[in-house]
């Protein structure tokens, strides 16, 4: 994915102040002040603290902002300029194809969001009969597989591709089709009405330049698998932290013995690893390869789609953090139920359990590929009724950890990074609620960045 229209721009600057915020709820101490210097950390807090009018907190909390930890930034941007063709969105072989024929002749539409509940198995063939006069390319669900009609081939000289499939193949088409304009602007604006502060980035192979490319966003950032030095001061709102992990993709019919990756691992070491697991067997592969190359502070487990009751204990000795993403058994349920087999469905997005083991758990919205409200995925992970459900207040802690060690909580204390998230209401009921609507504004470094 390329980008256009100017989204190169460095996020501008602008001379901070310090900021007073009076009268809000801090880790459970009502009527309480919050100053913020001009270094962007917070520098007091107290009662009635002296000092300008300030804020008027009128009793709501006073939050860490949330992170996302788990996200694909420049697909979610590329959403705008898409036509969404999911099971919510199409039904049938004649919505499909009447939602991709919504372009005009000759002109690309870049479809996303298919599943072959719409309407079965995608190939060329297929897309040929359904839209055979403009270049399409359809994107599945998962993100890891697109699906290009005979003029889209054509047009991006990828005719060997001969069914039109493409896996995990982004960056050759990246290469190959016309750029897509990134709505930077609108993800960053949204994300901050959502009361979030921060993003990981979860890309395994990010396009060259992306950090610079996601910089215009008012959110602190960390890309995965790209080292960029860490600004020396919390100034930069949208920073890329050092020594982010490195993301392994695993599939399984190019599945390493553990032996080989663990090679993998300790040639990325001292960094840590975010390894992609969303099978039985990747678990356990990943799991006898930490195992072999030794974990480090960091290491993360993304998914955990299933996780069988028996690795749970293994995977706390290593101290692994798994990033789950508790909301797709709600959000995916029929299609869980008819494609995941019956052996694994006891073991999907687990939440309680690796919570109650003592497991380092964290969340993110994998957004596009689910919903992109933090909001909604705490509300589903404690709507879930397969023994997995948690308390209100444990799914907001899977959204408050620090951006390079997601399980550990980040609290408002003197000194700290002033990233936070100001709430309507006192914390009590924002628990009952579960809603983006309890949040009144957002700020990175002590900045407003709500719109």
């Amino acid at each position: 994915m390329r980008v256009h229209g100017g989204l190169r721009r460095r996020a501008r600057r602008h001379p901070r102040t310090a900021v007073l915020i009076r009268d809000v709820e801090v880790e459970g101490r009502a009527g309480v002040d919050v100053r913020v210097g001009a270094d962007g950390r917070i520098s007091e807090i107290g009662h009635r603290l002296a000092g300008e009018e300030g804020v008027a907190g009128r009793g709501g909390a006073l939050l860490p902002g949330l992170h996302d930890h788990h996200v694909h930034l420049a697909a979610l941007a590329a959403d705008a300029a898409s036509v969404r063709v999911g099971p919510a969105d199409v039904r049938g072989r004649d919505g499909l194809a009447q939602a991709l024929r919504a372009g005009a002749p000759g002109r690309w539409v870049r479809a996303v969001g298919y599943h072959e509940s719409v309407a079965g198995e995608l190939d060329r063939r297929t897309l040929d009969a359904l839209v055979p006069d403009r270049p399409v390319r359809v994107q599945h669900r998962s993100g890891a597989m697109w699906f290009l009609n005979s003029p889209a081939l054509r047009a991006a000289g990828l005719d060997d591709v001969g069914d039109g499939r493409l896996w995990r193949e982004d960056e050759r088409l990246r290469n190959a089709v016309p750029p897509v304009r990134l709505d930077l602007e609108r993800v960053g604006r949204r994300a901050a009405r959502l009361g979030v502060t921060g993003f990981t980035n979860a890309d395994p192979n990010p396009a060259p330049g992306l950090a610079r490319t996601l910089s215009v966003l008012p959110q602190r950032l960390v890309v995965m698998g790209v080292d960029a030095p860490e600004d020396s001061c919390v100034d930069a709102p949208a920073k890329t932290s050092v020594g982010s992990p490195v993301k392994i993709v695993l599939d399984d019919p190019t599945l390493p013995t553990p032996t080989d990756l663990a090679a993998t691992v300790a040639g990325i070491r001292p960094r840590p690893v975010a390894v992609h697991c969303v099978t039985r067997v990747q678990l356990l592969v990943t799991l006898l390869a930490l195992d072999e190359a030794d974990p480090v502070a960091g290491d993360r487990i993304e998914h955990g789609s299933v996780i069988p009751a028996e690795t749970i204990p293994w995977i706390r000795r290593l101290g692994v953090t798994v990033v789950t993403q508790p909301h797709f058994p709600v959000e995916r349920g029929r299609a869980y139920a008819a494609d995941v087999h019956a052996d694994d469905r006891a073991h999907l997005y687990r939440c309680r359990t690796l919570a109650e083991a003592g497991v380092p758990l964290a969340a993110g919205t994998d957004a596009p590929y689910g919903t992109d409200d933090p909001w909604a995925v705490m509300r589903a992970a404690v709507a879930r009724d397969d023994g997995e459900g948690i308390g209100p207040r444990t799914a907001l802690r899977l959204f408050l950890g620090r951006a390079q060690h997601p399980s550990r909580i980040r609290k408002l204390r003197v000194g700290a990074a002033a990233d936070l998230c100001l709430l309507h209401v006192p914390l009590r009921e924002a628990l009952d609620a579960l809603s983006a609507d309890v949040v009144r504004a957002a700020y990175t470094g002590g900045r407003e960045i709500t719109p």
